[in-house]
Formats: C-alpha cells, structure tokens, sequence
C-alpha cells in the first residue's frame, strides 16, 4: 500500500514538473516571438514611405495574424512567422545535445518553436490554394531564451552556437533581416518546358476555373490535372 502512494506521489511530481517546464518553454517562446512581431512591425513602418517612393509601386507592410502568426509582405514575397503552440524536445541525435550545455541540464533541450515560411504574395491575392510555400527557417528556443535555427543560408547558418547565443532586439533584427535577404535571393525559377508543353482543353479549363496552377519558387508552374481519371465508366 505504501509502495503505491509513493508511486502515485511519484507520478503526480513528475506531472507537475514536466508540465510547470513546458509552460515556462512556452511563455518564454511566446515572449521572443512577440518580440520578432514587434521587431517585424517596426521595420516595415518605418521602411514604407522609402520603398512607395520606388520608381514602381511594391508592396511592403506588415500584418498582424494573431496570437501566433504575423506576415511581412515585400515586393512579390511574403513571410509568415508561425509560433507552434506545443513545446517539443530537442530529438537525442541532434549535433546540440552533445553539447556541455545540455548535459548539465537536459531541461534545457526542451524548446518552443518559430517557423518561418516564405510564399509568392499572388498566391494570397488570386487565392491560389496550391501554391506551395517553403519553411526557409525555424527557430529553437528553451525556457533560458537561448536558441538556434535550422535553416538556409543567411537564415541558418550563423545562429547555430545553442550553449551561447540568447535572443535579443539586437539578434531578433539580424533574423528579420537575414530571413528577408534570403528571401531576396530565393526567386522563382522557370520550369521545364516539356512538363507543361502539352495540355488538353479540359484540362486548361480545370485549371483557370478551379486554381490548380500550382506555383512556387523551385517549381515554376505546373498543372495538376495529370492523374485526373478520364475514362469513361
């Protein structure tokens, strides 16, 4: 019997603290990620008037989509940041849980998540539902507001020191504007001509009636009514 309540005891001390842990990775999370929200803000604010004065009109703005989501709009881009409500623990083959740091503490390699997201900004305005979007970036972060990101380029590559590196306005901006370069960078290529070379006329009237065009950087445009069922039954 006693075996039992100390067992009970056991689980009810673990529940507690695990959950108390997860909330405290999330609130920090939250909080960092208000702060890139901020950051986002601030940045196009102040930077709209010089890009409307372009020889083009371009896009530029900021939009707030809630609790867990804000976008940036540039020119033909947009960035959407998205904060992940759940906490995750870093996986046990990951390069950071060989670190000194995370041996002293395994709390530590319990992180909230910020992915971000880059779409074609005609995908939002035609409504073009199968677009596709590429997670150019996300951001690790644990109850100690350190971090690390997985990502490309100027996204990734120089945020990776977990044990040291701590979000602040000064690292958030460096993100913001790595993530926008990136972006910059990433254009949408041209397919290859004998995928889209033929097509029928029911196809092409699928296609502008229903969206089915589906655009992204890396794939140009290509249609998705190839493995429609045509015969007849």
């Amino acid at each position: 019997m006693e075996k039992n309540v100390i067992t009970t005891k056991s689980l009810i001390e673990t529940i507690i603290s695990k959950g108390c842990l997860k909330q405290e990775v999330y609130r920090t999370t939250l909080d960092v990620f208000n702060t890139f929200k901020k950051g986002g803000e601030i940045l196009m604010t102040k930077n709209k008037a010089v890009v409307e004065k372009a020889k083009y009109p371009l896009a530029f703005n900021f939009k707030d989509r809630g609790q867990f989501e804000f976008r940036l709009k540039f020119g033909s881009d947009v960035l959407i940041f998205f904060m992940h409500s759940n906490v995750f623990e870093i996986p046990r083959d990951h390069e950071v849980m060989k670190t000194s740091y995370i041996k002293e503490d395994k709390t530590r390699s319990y992180c909230g998540i910020i992915h971000i997201f880059n779409f074609l900004a005609d995908s939002f305005k035609y409504n073009r539902t199968n677009d596709i979007g590429y997670c150019i970036g996300r951001i690790f972060v644990n109850r100690e507001r350190h971090y690390f990101i997985e990502g490309k380029r100027e996204v990734g590559l120089l945020y990776n020191n977990f044990p040291n590196s701590i979000l602040d306005e000064k690292s958030v901006q460096n993100v913001l504007h790595g993530s926008i370069l990136y972006t910059l960078n990433f254009d949408l290529l041209t397919p290859p001509f004998d995928n889209i070379k033929e097509v029928t006329a029911g196809e092409m009237q699928t296609t502008l009636d229903a969206f089915l065009i589906t655009t992204g950087k890396r794939l140009g445009f290509r249609f998705q009514a190839d493995n429609l069922n045509t015969s007849d039954k």
